[in-house]
């Protein structure tokens, strides 16, 4: 028998930058905030000292225990989708702070292209892609978002510059100079002008000084450590919730957090939600937190699993195209190629987001009219910092082991660069997310199911943007280029990007989206669903600053409905 606890103002459900921002713009507004987590908890000394590649990069010491709750996977739906067992394609992170705490801080926006692609795409190019392809407006333009995106961008301190032609319109600047540009990144950016690109430093939520944000967290000038990508930071220079967000809430005598407490249902009455219902991991006990508002700001997949067990919403039926929930599913492509140099360069010093990045063939910035695709990808060299046990390239033809791939791995450790490009996913009517009906998790419930394979679209992009890649190494003098091949379908390993997005669209109409442009269920107004998932499709960039930026759109929404109690659309 749960035991019934007392009625708060809101609950959220996850507590990364989602939750983060909820709860630090909702406790500032005077509402009472309970902050459900279902990891452990942890603050900035957890990681003092602790540059352990072994454990983290290698052992996902940051993320999720697969044994207790994870996905099944299959490329269709005339395959049997079967439990992933280990993490690989991507990480699903784990612990206060979520992937915010082990992420590389790439913050770049989408572009305006992005909020109205079907409308852009089609006054452009006409019907360029087929009705399997269930492209579709945000219900938001860039100029709507873009306050919410600087907002977020001073919140949590981004380090960029102003230079790329490509960009939509900033009300600000950045509130940093970018992050310190080496002797690798300059032969980068030299490369990419003599093939007639626009390269910048990519923006990085990562300190180049010292920072305060507007809530008063004080953060630190980068070490150049390189230790970022599935670690966390002791410095307090990376930006994560638990050095930026959660404090601010923590302040407020207003917000309760508890960890350990994986919610497993969103209660529902009529039309309104009443709370949701938690397990504490540790004890194993139940409980029911009752709450005027409940913002769910979980991992995509999270999100999505919670509305279905929780059975509201329609879910998405690929047979007749209807229904929205777990719809427009969207990951990334990800091609990449390592260039091998005669010169040795300092590859050791680095930074998760310490790169320079280009724009040339990504969104609509180039023409696609003679293309077998739409859109594009962000290409970016990374002068992360090569870890030991992780870093080992070698060039095409070198034995896999033995005494000749020892040499070779010695000899190109400090020789080696690779570039690689983040291309946009576009959603598919046979992508989606719902709920596997074999398969449970630790708590008895349906795991979530995932039906994903590369489209055509995808494949084509992937062989565009490899061969602008490989000319971009050769233009920095690389003597030979070794490029990931263009797989036909999706596999979960190996590791390719946790940039996922959709399941729980937004949108101006309940007939092709779940929440509307304020994260606000169409079926219960007084839920709120933030996160990834809102993506109509995935970009070609990062998903963290588009993220941000609904999170502080969300925040403006749940505080005018605590004041009005109606719909906002």
């Amino acid at each position: 028998m749960a035991k019934i606890l007392n009625k708060t103002d809101v609950v959220t459900v996850g507590v990364g930058f989602t939750g983060g921002v909820i709860a630090a713009e909702c406790t500032r507004a005077g509402l009472n905030v309970v902050g459900l987590e279902r990891g452990g908890y942890r603050t900035v000394d957890d990681f003092m000292e602790i540059h352990d590649e072994w454990r983290y990069a290698i052992n996902y010491g940051l993320m999720q225990d697969l044994s207790k709750e994870t996905i099944t996977f299959q490329n269709n739906r005339g395959m049997r989708a079967l439990p992933m067992r280990q993490l690989g394609s991507f990480l699903l992170g784990d612990g206060l702070g979520g992937a915010g705490v082990h992420w590389n801080a790439m913050n770049i926006r989408f572009f305006p292209y992005d909020f109205e692609i079907k409308s852009k795409t089609k006054e452009r190019y006409g019907n360029k892609l087929s009705n399997d392809y269930l492209l579709q407006d945000w219900g938001l333009t860039y100029d709507e978002i873009e306050p919410y995106y600087t907002k977020f961008e001073y919140a949590i301190g981004t380090s960029g510059e102003m230079k790329s032609p490509f960009d939509g319109k900033r009300s600000k600047p950045y509130p940093m100079k970018p992050l310190v540009k080496t002797k690798i990144l300059s032969n980068f950016e030299k490369a990419a002008q003599k093939l007639g690109c626009h390269p910048y430093m990519t923006p990085a939520s990562i300190c180049s000084d010292a920072y305060t944000t507007p809530y008063g967290e004080d953060l630190n000038p980068c070490q150049y450590c390189g230790y970022c990508e599935r670690f966390g930071c002791e410095y307090d220079a990376k930006s994560s919730p638990i050095n930026t967000l959660i404090p601010v809430a923590q302040k407020t005598g207003k917000y309760d957090l508890r960890c350990n407490a994986n919610v497993v249902e969103v209660m529902k009455k009529g039309d309104k939600v009443t709370g949701v219902k938690y397990v504490d991991t540790l004890t194993g006990e139940e409980y029911i937190q009752p709450a005027d508002i409940v913002v769910l700001c979980s991992f995509v997949m999270n999100n999505a699993k919670l509305l279905m067990l929780s059975k509201i919403g329609e879910m998405y039926n690929p047979e007749t195209g209807k229904g929205t929930l777990g719809r427009n599913f969207c990951y990334q492509v990800t091609p990449g190629a390592t260039g091998f140099f005669d010169e040795q360069m300092n590859v050791f010093a680095g930074a998760g987001a310490l790169g320079v990045s280009l724009d040339d063939y990504n969104g609509d910035n180039f023409d696609h009219s003679k293309l077998d695709f739409i859109h594009g990808g962000l290409i970016t060299m990374l002068n992360a910092g090569s870890r030991p046990i992780g870093s080992n390239s070698v060039p095409k033809g070198t034995p896999s082991w033995g005494a000749e791939f020892k040499k070779a791995s010695v000899y190109n450790f400090t020789r080696a660069l690779g570039a690689s490009a983040q291309g946009a996913s576009l959603p598919h009517k046979e992508n989606f997310l719902s709920l596997d009906d074999t398969y449970k998790d630790a708590y008895g419930l349906p795991l979530l199911k995932m039906t994903y394979n590369f489209t055509k679209q995808d494949r084509a992009m992937f062989s565009y943007l490899s061969e602008k890649i490989e000319n971009l190494l050769m233009a920095m003098g690389a003597k030979s280029v070794s490029s990931k091949p263009n797989g036909e379908n999706y596999n979960i390993v190996p590791y390719q990007s946790t940039h996922i997005t959709g399941g729980t669209v937004m949108g101006r109409d309940p007939k092709d989206s779940v929440v509307n442009n304020y994260m606000q269920h169409w079926d219960a107004d007084n839920l709120f669903v933030v996160g990834a998932g809102n993506f109509p499709h995935n970009g070609g960039c990062n998903p963290t600053d588009t993220v941000g930026a609904l999170a502080y759109r969300c925040a403006e929404g749940v505080l005018k409905y605590n004041k009005k109690s109606v719909s906002l659309v």
